[in-house]
């Protein structure tokens, strides 16, 4: 049976999530709902190279599906297209890849971005796609915080409750922070993140950046291994899911 990577951006604000759920539409449903008529009607299992939490965005998730039927990837990629209609989920390329491939666990690093609105009007044309703080933030102070995260640690402060990970010990590579006209910027790269990481992290950054805690703070936090000191957890709607990377090329068509 072909298994095709698929290269898919989405609007997480109508679903539940990437993963299906019983309590509502997810964007694997949306994906294998409409994949089903290539594999004689069966809905295909798909795997994502990073699950999604409800109201997180895509602009470059990475999903692998094995369809029974043996088409071209632009072909597979206008029938995907046509039938997700009308859900905010669109395939820009699809490739065959390696054999042993997988979305998952071939990835050698995912990233993300977060963008924070920082000004006193709320959002408008970006709604959904922003965390709104009207107070002023340093982002300065932020990017002094977060560059203390990075390398190797137990991230315990920073998961969540309901994180399935087997231990919290992850490698931060990259944690930025500046600021671009009205927005403050978070961009963030690692292998792999614990459930709610990048969200914690964001909330714990934006107190400093409130200028309630110093720039120590989030390592203070780090260091004692428990979640009830960090700060909130932001939002879904300003996070974005924006790539993961592999060993091998693949060829997008």
């Amino acid at each position: 049976m072909p298994r095709y990577a698929l290269l898919i951006e989405y609007d997480g604000s109508p679903f539940v999530g990437w993963q299906r759920q019983v309590n509502g539409l997810s964007v694997q449903q949306v994906l294998e709902e409409a994949a089903a008529p290539l594999n004689g009607g069966a809905l295909p299992e798909t795997t994502a190279s990073g699950r999604t939490d409800a109201g997180v965005h895509a602009e470059g998730q990475v999903v692998q599906i094995d369809l029974a039927a043996d088409l071209p990837p632009e072909r597979i990629r206008e029938a995907l297209n046509t039938r997700s209609r009308p859900y905010p989920v669109a395939v820009l390329s699809v490739t065959r890849p390696p054999e042993g491939w997988s979305a998952r666990f071939s990835a050698l690093g995912r990233a993300y971005r977060y963008r924070v609105l920082n000004r006193r009007p709320r959002p408008a044309l970006d709604m959904g796609r922003v965390w709104h703080v009207p107070q002023p933030l340093d982002a300065a102070a932020m990017h002094e915080a977060a560059q203390m995260l990075l390398g190797r640690h137990d991230f315990t402060s920073y998961r969540a409750s309901s994180c399935q990970a087997k231990d919290a010990l992850r490698t931060l590579d990259r944690l930025d922070v500046s600021r671009l006209g009205n927005e403050v910027v978070v961009q963030t790269a690692a292998r792999s993140f614990l459930h709610h990481q990048v969200r914690n992290m964001v909330g714990t950054l934006v107190e400093v950046g409130l200028g309630r805690k110093p720039a120590s703070w989030p390592r203070q936090v780090l260091d004692g291994r428990d979640r009830s000191r960090a700060g909130q957890t932001a939002p879904p709607d300003g996070l974005t899911f924006l790539r993961a990377e592999y060993a091998d090329r693949l060829d997008w068509c």
